[in-house]
């Protein structure tokens, strides 16, 4: 073990300084996200000239997040936390950078190219629940990945706000006006990957493994080898194949139906200022309770939060389905509570992961786990559009339940012993 790691550090004192620098992380990277998800597809609209081509930028997004999921796996598997989340975010500045290139040159190739980039910035806001488990006791393992999943709050609220400070950023700096949160997101994602160089001492995940005595690999591994152990890992461990597939079910029903709101409003006549509302309450639902699911996860049990949160999304989709097109109280209950249900079942599965694999193949399935939830994420986007399209959004809001009902099944099935 690499001498960075000592024998005689105070773990309780590395896991609350771990936890505080991860908060603080977490809040800036996703103010550095969100300030430019107001604005991609109305850049990629202008650029192409296509509004069938303006989700474009979205979608290279989700897919961005779900290679860098894996491939920074890799890195922390061999490197430790520190070094796979900075470079997770210098890569998320890189891709913002070109996305203000893109506006300036005029260039959708590039602009896809920067949105590639930047899903490794929600893959790394994503992982980062992960780093606050591995110093963690058992007893508090859910609450301190509940805290850093509820830092995000402040970003996911405060990113799409700054529109309008991107605006006079881009006339300052005379470029586009829709890349002027781009060049803002790209010096906040900067100072998120110096504050985690700086901060992230000892690495949490080196730490751990050091205590449990394994010894990390050093040079490249063959490719597959991140599969092999997570195929394994679920082969030995059934309860953590059942809460990747929750958390990714989870994860897609949640998506489909956000996504397909705001069309659904608009039909009835809502107006955009109504339509934001609705989806800033379901924004507060995702993230602003998940301290209390936390605490609910570790006194509760996983499995029962797990569960419970299925049964949450499964209320919320009937609740949707029955929705009036355009504005209604059913609408507003439902989409919040698809974030609370949200909440319960990556919070509760996520902790499941942490706690029943082997760390040395923790990340590598942890990694793996959130590939599958942004390659859902993006299938069940893909399906929204086309179930709508055909069979209106009730029935989009029964294929989302029958995602919901999964995850009450794969919850259940956490319950499984080691």
């Amino acid at each position: 073990m690499s001498s960075r790691v000592g024998t005689d550090l105070d773990l309780e004192a590395v896991q609350r300084r771990t936890v505080r620098t991860l908060v603080v992380a977490q809040a800036v990277g996703a103010v550095g996200v969100t300030i430019g998800v107001a604005t991609a597809s109305l850049l990629a609209r202008d650029i192409s000239g296509s509004e069938t081509m303006a989700g474009l930028a979205q979608t290279f997004q989700v897919l961005g997040t779900a290679a860098a999921a894996y491939a920074l796996a890799r890195v922390m598997r061999r490197r430790g936390r520190r070094v796979g989340i900075t470079l997770g975010y210098l890569a998320g500045a890189t891709g913002a950078v070109l996305a203000v290139v893109a506006g300036v040159v005029d260039s959708m190739l590039v602009l896809l190219g920067g949105a590639l980039l930047l899903g490794a910035t929600s893959a790394v806001n994503s992982g980062s629940r992960y780093a606050a488990t591995d110093l963690a006791a058992e007893e508090h393992r859910a609450r301190a990945l509940s805290v850093v999943v509820w830092a995000t709050t402040i970003g996911a609220v405060a990113g799409p706000n700054l529109v309008g400070v991107g605006g006079a950023t881009a006339r300052r700096l005379d470029i586009p006006e829709l890349t002027g949160g781009f060049a803002i997101g790209a010096v906040v994602l900067v100072l998120a990957a110096g504050w985690v160089w700086l901060r992230l001492r000892p690495d949490p995940l080196l730490l751990a493994q050091h205590t449990a005595g394994v010894v990390p690999a050093d040079g490249p591994e063959p490719r597959g080898r991140l599969w092999g152990r997570f195929v394994a890992v679920v082969r030995d461990v059934p309860a953590v194949g059942a809460a990747v597939v929750a958390m990714a079910c989870a994860h897609a029903a949640m998506v489909t139906v956000m996504i397909m709101t705001p069309l659904h409003m608009e039909h009835g006549g809502a107006h955009l200022e109504v339509i934001g509302f609705v989806i800033s309450i379901h924004v507060l639902g995702m993230f602003a309770f998940s301290p209390l699911v936390g605490w609910a996860a570790d006194r509760r049990g996983r499995s029962a939060v797990l569960v419970s949160g299925g049964v949450v999304l499964l209320v919320s989709l009937a609740l949707c389905g029955l929705s009036p097109e355009g504005s209604s109280w059913q609408i507003f209950a439902g989409l919040f509570l698809l974030g609370v249900g949200w909440s319960c079942a990556t919070v509760a599965a996520s902790t499941v992961i942490a706690d029943r694999t082997p760390i040395e193949a923790r990340t590598d399935v942890q990694g793996t786990s959130d590939m599958a939830m942004a390659l859902t994420a993006a299938g069940g986007g893909g399906l929204a559009g086309v179930i709508v399209g055909a069979l209106g959004y009730p029935a989009l809001a029964l294929f989302a339940a029958l995602l919901a009902g999964a995850v009450v099944v794969a919850g259940r099935l956490t319950r499984a012993p080691a």
